[in-house]
């Protein structure tokens, strides 16, 4: 496996980093201290980087380094830390309602809330992550060699049975490495079905409200294990999962099977989200492109060449965030202008509210007038 390209959206910066820094860019500590070690309460936890925020009913969270959970009932002009018992670098944060809502981690961390994120309890980890994956690789080898047996002619048979053999050595290492593989992003239905993705072509589906999860990677076609960064649903109930290598994939049955779709990029896509029933699908060197249908891919020539990591859709504007404090804002989608950030910190994520965004990244949390270039 190469090194690591497209985890950006973690690092907030786009350098090559070696797999063996995935696992410690957070803490120093032993994974299983960081999963179990609940996060420092400081009054300084709003400068510190943040990777997410979501919107729950009248409330905002935010997640970010040290596994620090933002909460503000007001719009974002207080924020008050809540308590967490893991200190990993928290990576994505989503809601269902009001009430419940989810979030990542390195170290294969998914925890949730049933409060409004005031407080949070650990779901699944990177070691009982390892154990899905390798239960159903373990699985689906077993089923193919029956088949095997019984048509030893077939050429096709053979050669996914030695692609899943493959897989589940490289299976058995990381469940032998400990609990290293990062999630990345969350995105739930409904209080019961949902999804989250991550590195190594790490994909996960729940149909209880995250009680029980089911490895589903392998439905995937991604034999080389990309890194899966971002997923987000259309107004028609289509999925689509962003990742490197120019991987897209979609599903229209709410996530049972997933076609792959060919992009005109061939680098890393770190963000995904619709804008007035248009996709835009962005990445690596401001590579930015829009569909109707999902599956034809136009360029969208911003004018910058700074890489894209995630956007704001609110209900007449786009805004996307950018590294070095890039932030351009449109209103149809085509044309973009940019606007003022106050510095040259990078913004992974934000939310929309009446006149303003709140936004996240370097340097904690900002609230941005729309609309001020």
């Amino acid at each position: 496996m190469d090194p690591i390209r497209s985890l950006i959206r973690c690092l907030i910066q786009a350098v090559v980093l070696p797999l063996s820094l995935l696992a410690g860019c957070a803490s120093a500590e032993p994974v299983l201290d960081r999963l179990n070690t609940p996060s420092l309460l400081s009054s300084r936890s709003g400068q510190a980087l943040m990777l997410d925020i979501a919107a729950s009913g009248d409330q905002l969270v935010a997640v970010g380094d040290q596994g620090i959970v933002m909460r503000s009932v007001n719009q974002g002009r207080s924020w008050q830390q809540q308590q967490t018992p893991f200190s990993v670098m928290l990576t994505s944060v989503c809601f269902a309602d009001p009430s419940r809502g989810w979030l990542t981690g390195h170290d294969g961390l998914l925890a949730a809330t049933d409060d409004g994120g005031v407080s949070w309890h650990t779901q699944l980890n990177g070691v009982q992550i390892n154990a899905l994956r390798l239960q159903r690789l373990q699985e689906k080898a077993a089923q193919l060699q029956l088949r095997l047996d019984a048509e030893p002619d077939n050429e096709s048979l053979a050669k996914q049975l030695d692609s899943i053999s493959w897989l589940v050595d490289d299976a058995i290492a990381a469940q032998e490495g400990g609990a290293t593989v990062p999630l990345l992003d969350i995105w739930f239905d409904d209080t019961q079905q949902g999804f989250a993705l991550g590195g190594y072509g790490l994909l996960l589906k729940t149909e209880d409200g995250g009680n029980n999860w089911a490895y589903w990677g392998d439905r995937l076609d991604n034999p080389d294990n990309f890194h899966l960064n971002a997923i987000t649903a259309d107004h028609q109930g289509n999925l689509y999962i962003a990742g490197e290598a120019g991987l897209l994939f979609r599903s229209t049955d709410g996530g049972d099977s997933w076609s792959r779709i060919e992009t005109p990029y061939d680098g890393s896509f770190f963000g995904i989200t619709e804008f007035k029933n248009r996709l835009y699908l962005m990445g690596l060197r401001g590579n930015l492109y829009r569909s109707v249908t999902g599956l034809e891919w136009l360029p969208v020539d911003t004018g910058y060449s700074v890489t894209l990591l995630s956007a704001v859709a609110g209900a007449d504007k786009l805004v996307l965030l950018g590294q070095g404090g890039l932030i351009l804002q449109s209103d149809d989608g085509e044309i973009f202008t940019p606007l003022d950030s106050g510095g040259r910190r990078s913004f992974s994520a934000g939310v929309a509210l009446k006149g303003e965004y709140v936004l996240v990244g370097e340097g904690g949390l900002l609230t941005l007038e729309a609309g001020h270039e």
